[in-house]
């Protein structure tokens, strides 16, 4: 389970949300996505101030084995970008919990956090793909 962090939100489609204190989640890829997608080569990041809904397609990770959408697992306004991936995108594969996340969102409806899984839940998804 160590490579599913306890403070992390998770969705089926195998993104991450961290959620801070002022109501703002760092949305991110599990590292079994990252693992599933091998070297990440190039990251396609949303516009700050785009409006995004929960499972709603806002992103794009390419690896050497192919092209992901990603999807927020919360409906928000987008506040942040990890222009850092734009370089490095590789920092997904290394660290896809800490200087991997690709954006952060202002909740419009925190209640979206009880319809992700918790780490445990989440790891037992992964054990049944």
């Amino acid at each position: 389970m160590s490579n599913f962090p306890d403070d992390l939100k998770y969705a089926t489609s195998h993104e991450w949300a961290r959620v801070d204190e002022d109501g703002v989640a760092t949305i991110g890829i599990s590292f079994h996505a990252q693992d599933a997608l091998g070297d990440i080569v190039f990251v396609e990041l949303p516009e700050v101030g785009a409006l995004v809904n929960a499972k709603e397609e806002v992103a794009v990770v390419e690896s050497v084995k192919a092209a992901s959408d990603i999807y927020c697992p919360v409906s928000g306004e987008v506040t942040e970008i990890n222009e850092a991936l734009v370089e490095a995108p590789e920092a997904v594969n290394s660290l896809p919990y800490d200087s991997g996340w690709f954006f952060k969102v202002k909740l419009s409806d925190p209640a979206e956090l009880d319809e992700l899984m918790d780490a445990e839940a989440y790891s037992e998804h992964c054990e049944g793909e």
